[in-house]
């Protein structure tokens, strides 16, 4: 087995009486895109800084290339690029130069940095907005100038803590496509959103945390099968009664069965041909129905039953 790169063991850290990781666990395998799930509030981001070793914690033990991460692991910090939420770069440089300061961290050698800025500068399309100054750039060319400083040196790990938050849909699937062009290059990345379609997308395996602990880890197949429902069917009809319901609720497989304002829908757990049986009853029954649809459970389905909320709460 090959070791992970990084591995979270029993992590508790306390802000007097609020307790933001409680026995926090988690292993990310090299090579993973990782997907760190959490309402606001979660942990998450104290979880990143306890990796990156920016907070302490009063309990557990935190290894990153299989070493214990502390303050001073400069070997281990030269490997890792981070992309924050809130966008970080300087107002008074322009993007290559923004690209070329936060890259001089890592690499001194003139000439390797100078390719390594050329080729950040490409990987994220600003090839054409190099000269430009920051404050010059729309929303999500500030976001991708963002990640081009963190990935610029490249890191083995990359953190990305909600890189796509208010930007346009081209912004973003230019974005994620480069996140999984990453991932192919070599790094792994540790990816937070509050946008369930993103962690559906690109995401190897998925941690869905809440109150400081760990409830659900796996890929988003493994996830969807730990919830009750499997596959939700909706249908416009009239007039539907009391006693279709009760027999909609009898059939196979059903578990849940809700009707309003001509809307019903039908919620199923485990089998197959479900929706069949209930349009053969309809049939049966000689209801008249329109549009219908059959919907298989989402990872949104998923984080609300886990934690009884929506993620973007």
């Amino acid at each position: 087995m090959s070791q992970p790169i990084v591995k979270i063991e029993n992590v508790v850290k306390r802000y007097r009486e609020l307790v933001a990781l409680d026995h926090f666990n988690l292993q990310i395998e090299e090579g993973e895109i990782f997907g760190l799930l959490g309402p606001n509030g979660s942990g998450k981001t104290t979880t990143i800084n306890c990796i990156l070793s920016l907070l302490t914690y009063d309990k557990g033990s935190i290894q990153v290339f299989g070493k214990e991460m502390r303050p001073d692991s400069y070997e281990s910090k030269r490997q890792i690029g981070v992309i924050m939420q809130n966008v970080a770069v300087f107002d008074e440089l322009t993007v290559y130069e923004n690209i070329d300061y936060f890259c001089g961290l890592y690499i001194r050698d003139k000439k390797t940095r100078r390719q390594y800025v050329e080729e950040a500068v490409e990987f994220v399309g600003l090839q054409d907005f190099s000269r430009f100054y920051p404050k010059k750039l729309s929303g999500g060319l500030l976001r991708r100038l963002n990640i081009a400083c963190g990935i610029a040196h490249k890191p083995r790990l990359i953190i990305m803590d909600e890189p796509t938050v208010a930007v346009d849909p081209q912004s973003r699937n230019k974005i994620l496509e480069g996140i999984e062009d990453l991932n192919k290059q070599g790094a792994t990345i540790i990816y937070t959103t509050h946008y369930m379609e993103e962690a559906e997308q690109i995401c190897s395996r998925i941690a869905i945390m809440d109150k400081g602990r760990n409830l659900a880890l796996g890929t988003k197949e493994e996830l969807k099968q730990m919830i009750k429902k499997s596959e939700g069917i909706s249908i416009e009809i009239l007039n539907l009664e009391e006693r279709h319901i009760a027999e909609l609720r009898a059939l196979k497989h059903v578990y849940e069965v809700r009707y309003a304002n001509h809307h019903l829908e039908v919620l199923c757990s485990g089998g197959a041909h479900n929706l069949s049986r209930v349009l053969e009853y309809l049939q049966k029954e000689e209801l008249p129905f329109g549009r219908v649809y059959s919907e298989l459970p989402t990872l949104n389905d998923v984080f609300l039953e886990i934690t009884g909320k929506e993620l973007r709460d």
